[in-house]
């Protein structure tokens, strides 16, 4: 029987509850398909710096290192909002990045047909059900790049630089290219090459990679234009990769299209296929220890999970079946709707489990 081990950062927040049903729904899973998963908690964010003074601890960094995936639950709240930028919860989430070498980030943004009427877009837009998955590079550009402030000309400036080498692109494209090559060999490159320098080097290296993918069908947008059709025609597309900030901000652009952030799922990989998983939804502290937060986004967390780092798709699709199965009749009050159930956090863990089983 295969065991893995997994470190699990509840954070802050709704974290502790989203990440408990998650692991309920992962035992039940492993037991019907074989294997054995081993816990390990460690401490990220806030929580950190009540309890060590950090938001990051060394014992946390080792802990993820020494584990076969991870699994984060949220960071951050009010209660940390006045401290220093470098002592705030979420300089423990960039820290881990960088710590583990989190260089790809996969943002699925999904419709599912149950909630399709929940999108913000007209239903012929929409068109149904809808799969899009933006690849974003987590370590480099703009929020890793040289920065600084300085006096000029007797006012106060400040600079922040976008970087990135031949290095970076490929490896960033190539898991691009590999998704693709999975899904409907169909790659979007976004950049913004009519301006800026680097991007005319991220276009160049995906031109010159796309060479030895010669099935997957690529094509360029500029930011503005991706950011455009995204709400015009999103069923246009397939994968989309791109730099940091310009991931961040088109991510979340897509995963509003979904009309439900509390059913979006995320995946940050290194090199070794060790991966730190997550909702992308943030901690939302006025609703923690209610039980009503929607935990399905750390369960589809955790289907990623076992498709990216554990190697078991058939794992990972009974998790995604169960969650798409749920909604026709089950709902947390963030995406209820009369003529479904409404439940509480830990009942809607039962009934994907329920599902599973």
């Amino acid at each position: 029987m295969k065991n893995y081990n997994i470190t699990l950062l509840r954070g802050d927040g709704i974290g502790p509850e989203i990440v408990n049903e998650a692991v309920k729904v992962l035992d039940v899973t492993a037991e019907k398909y074989g294997f054995k998963v081993n816990y390990t908690d460690a401490l990220l964010g806030g929580c950190a710096i009540d309890e060590t003074g950090v938001p990051l601890p060394q014992e946390t960094i080792d802990k993820c290192k020494a584990s076969d995936s991870v699994l984060l639950g949220a960071v951050g709240g009010p209660k940390w909002d006045t401290l220093p930028g470098k002592n705030r919860p979420e300089a423990g989430l960039l820290g881990i990045r960088g710590a583990l070498g989190l260089f790809a980030n996969l943002r699925p943004a999904v419709i599912f047909e149950p909630l399709k009427d929940a999108s913000p877009l007209r239903a012929d837009i929409v068109g149904g059900a809808l799969d899009i998955m933006i690849v974003r590079e987590l370590t480099g550009g703009i929020y890793f790049g040289e920065r600084g402030t300085l006096v000029e000309n007797g006012m106060e400036a400040a600079y922040d630089t976008e970087k990135y080498s031949v290095a970076e692109i490929e490896r960033i494209g190539r898991v691009a290219f590999d998704m693709a090559m999975k899904r409907n060999k169909k790659l979007t490159s976004v950049d913004k090459a009519n301006v800026l320098d680097s991007s005319r080097l991220w276009r160049k290296t995906m031109i010159r990679l796309s060479e030895e993918y010669p099935e997957v069908e690529l094509n360029h947008l500029y930011v503005d234009n991706c950011a455009m059709q995204l709400v015009r025609d999103p069923k246009q597309f397939d994968v989309i990769v791109t730099s940091n900030i310009f991931g961040d901000i088109l991510s979340d652009e897509a995963s509003q299209i979904s009309g439900s952030i509390g059913m979006l799922a995320s995946a940050s990989l290194n090199s070794t296929k060790l991966g730190l998983y997550e909702p992308i939804h943030g901690s939302a502290p006025d609703i923690a220890g209610k039980g009503i937060a929607n935990p399905l986004a750390t369960i589809l967390s955790v289907a990623m999970m076992l498709r990216y780092s554990l190697d078991e798709p058939a794992a990972a699709d009974a998790i995604e079946r169960a969650v798409s199965e749920v909604l026709d009749t089950t709902r947390t009050p963030d995406i209820y709707t009369e003529g479904t159930r409404k439940v509480s956090t830990s009942e809607m863990g039962d009934a994907v489990c329920a599902l599973i089983r």
